[in-house]
C-alpha cells in the first residue's frame, strides 16, 4: 500500500458572488485546497443541500435562517471531519447559497463514515433544516474544480 505524508492546510476562505439562472449566488470557498496534495487521499466528494424555509424575494435566506444554517453547518462540519482534527476524515471545500438552498461541500477520506453519520441524522430527525446529500468518487477532484478555479 502506498504511503502519503499529508499536511492538512489551515482553512482560508474567499467569497465569490455570481449569478445563476438570474438569481444571486454567494460562495464561500476554502482556497487553501487550491494547491492541496495529495488529492487522492480525499478522493470522495460530498455535496449536501440544505433547504431554507424562510427567504426573501431573490431566494436568499432571512437573517434568522442564516443563523440556523450556520449553526447546523458548524455541527455537520465537526461531525464529518471526525474526532481527530489533526487527521480529519474530510476537508471542508466550501458552501454556496442560492435559490432557497445552501450547498455544503467536503472532500472525504472514508465515505462510509460520512454516509453513516448523515443517514443517521436524517433517520433520527436531528436537523433544523431539511437536507439531502450525495457522496461520489472523484479522484481527479473534477467536482471541486469549478469552485477552486473561480475563487
Amino acid at each position: 500500500m502506498k504511503e502519503f505524508k499529508v499536511h492538512i492546510p489551515k482553512e482560508h476562505y474567499q467569497i465569490i458572488n455570481f449569478e445563476k439562472e438570474a438569481l444571486p449566488a454567494i460562495g464561500v470557498i476554502n482556497i487553501s485546497l487550491v494547491d492541496f496534495e495529495p488529492k487522492e487521499i480525499f478522493s470522495w466528494h460530498c455535496s449536501l443541500i440544505l433547504d431554507f424555509e424562510d427567504f426573501i424575494d431573490n431566494g436568499m435566506p432571512t437573517k434568522e435562517q442564516v443563523l440556523v444554517a450556520d449553526k447546523f453547518e458548524d455541527f455537520l462540519d465537526d461531525k464529518i471531519k471526525g474526532e481527530n482534527k489533526e487527521k480529519p476524515n474530510a476537508l471542508f471545500l466550501g458552501r454556496v447559497t442560492w435559490n432557497k438552498t445552501r450547498q455544503l461541500l467536503w472532500r472525504v477520506y472514508d465515505p462510509e463514515l460520512t454516509s453513516q453519520f448523515l443517514r443517521s441524522t436524517i433517520e433520527n430527525k436531528k436537523y433544523p433544516l431539511n437536507f439531502d446529500f450525495n457522496i461520489s468518487i472523484d479522484e481527479e477532484w473534477a467536482y471541486a474544480k469549478w469552485y477552486l478555479e473561480n475563487s
